[in-house]
């Protein structure tokens, strides 16, 4: 193996190491959303969009999804420069229509959350039931983007939700709890968010393909177009 090979193979890991750090669990674990989150963060600190660390990050992902056999469709790694496709926006209607069509009050709150205050699937989960102030109507996202906390506004439609809510389901320190392998009891899983929000689409007649991403970028979009200034969001 030439010097370069090794060289090449060291950044490929140090880069992966870093994304192992920031999640806390090995790269090849995280699903679409985190990675391609991961991705779009690298790309857009950096100086250039072909900067050398977002091209080892993204070589080194494919090495390794490679190396352990993950099917290469299961996480779509993006071209040094993005594609210029629309993105999946929903309507506030069909918006609407999703958060009814939820069949359980959990699900219904954490669909309304990510979309109401601009979630990622990572601070959903984290959240905590003392992270909400229902007399402030704030929320406390912990360790969001950039490992920085922030207080968001629920607003008087999430903090009538959440005080049903939290009154009814009456969780155990985290706010949306799930239960693990073992049946003990721990915070709600990322596929079982995804799962939600997919059986929600489907039984809303909603043709486009929804995520937590499309949610949050629908909240973004919306706020545009009701005046909100780009800078502010």
């Amino acid at each position: 193996m030439t010097g370069k090979s090794l060289s090449t193979l060291h950044n490929y890991g140090r880069c992966l190491a870093t994304m192992a750090l920031y999640f806390k669990c090995c790269p090849t674990e995280l699903d679409e959303e985190q990675v391609l989150d991961y991705l779009q963060q690298l790309k857009t600190n950096s100086r250039t969009p072909s900067s050398s660390y977002f091209k080892h990050t993204v070589y080194g992902l494919r090495l390794a999804y490679k190396i352990v056999g993950v099917p290469s469709k299961r996480v779509f790694l993006p071209r040094m420069k993005f594609p210029k496709q629309l993105p999946v926006v929903l309507s506030q209607g069909e918006v609407k229509r999703l958060i009814a069509a939820a069949p359980l009050l959990k699900h219904k709150l954490l669909i309304a959350l990510i979309y109401g205050c601009g979630l990622r699937r990572f601070e959903l989960l984290k959240l905590q039931v003392s992270d909400v102030d229902l007399e402030r109507g704030m929320l406390h996202v912990r360790e969001g983007k950039g490992r920085k906390d922030r207080y968001v506004p629920l607003g008087w439609l999430l903090t009538r939700g959440l005080r049903k809510y939290l009154q009814h389901e009456k969780p155990y320190r985290w706010l949306f709890n799930g239960r693990g392998d073992n049946g003990q009891l721990q915070a709600f899983s990322q596929t079982g968010v995804q799962w939600a929000i997919r059986e929600a689409a489907k039984k809303a007649g909603i043709q486009k393909r929804v995520t937590s991403h499309v949610l949050r970028h629908s909240y973004a979009t919306h706020l545009l177009e009701m005046g909100l200034d780009i800078m502010t969001l």
